[in-house]
């Protein structure tokens, strides 16, 4: 059975998980409003990982996040499930910066290293890793991106680039959890 090499953008989907659970839930976001987000939805890190490496050998499994959380207890939770994980500070206006370029940096690296060709699992939706398809494809490589289906263009450049499509929506129980309940209930 062909290896993976799974790369996560953690942020990405952190963020489109809590989004898919409140749409899931039926909470939906008034005209012209953001969609809403479920800030009780975590990543089950284990069964991302399951998920993503649908039964094949795992190569290596790289995740990129970005700080806050301080609490380095979900980048802890991560490495214990066997991820790689590398956590770059926000800027100071709150933006997220490096996560994707630190992904297809590492993720390059470790294409040009394998000794054979295997397949490439990237879990974002974002256009930024359209130069690693390239260059997984040049090596022989086959490609899938896993992301929720609000979080990238069916029909767009990145989508239209990889061998296989993965909505993450229909496993949103096995990649997460919901540690609180929410929406509370009306009285």
């Amino acid at each position: 059975m062909t290896s993976c090499l799974i790369l996560v953008d953690n942020s990405n989907v952190f963020i489109e998980g809590q989004k898919a659970s409140a749409r899931q839930k039926g909470v939906r976001a008034d005209p012209g409003e953001r969609d809403p987000a479920d800030p009780s939805w975590r990543i089950n890190f284990a069964g991302l990982l399951a998920e993503l490496a649908e039964g094949r050998p795992i190569y290596a499994a790289v995740l990129v996040g970005s700080r806050p959380p301080k609490n380095d207890g979900v980048w802890d939770a991560a490495e214990q499930q066997g991820f790689r994980v590398t956590v770059h500070d926000r800027s100071s206006s709150n933006r997220e910066k490096a996560v994707d370029t630190e992904l297809v940096a590492q993720g390059t690296e470790l294409i040009c290293d394998a000794t054979e060709p295997m397949v490439l699992v990237i879990a974002s939706g974002d256009r930024d890793f359209i130069p690693i398809v390239g260059v997984a494809h040049r090596r022989k490589w086959e490609v899938e991106i896993a992301a929720f289906s609000y979080a990238f263009n069916p029909t767009g450049e990145l989508a239209m680039s990889v061998d296989r499509v993965r909505p993450l929506d229909s496993f949103l129980h096995k990649i997460g959890r919901n540690e609180f309940e929410w929406p509370l209930p009306l009285i």
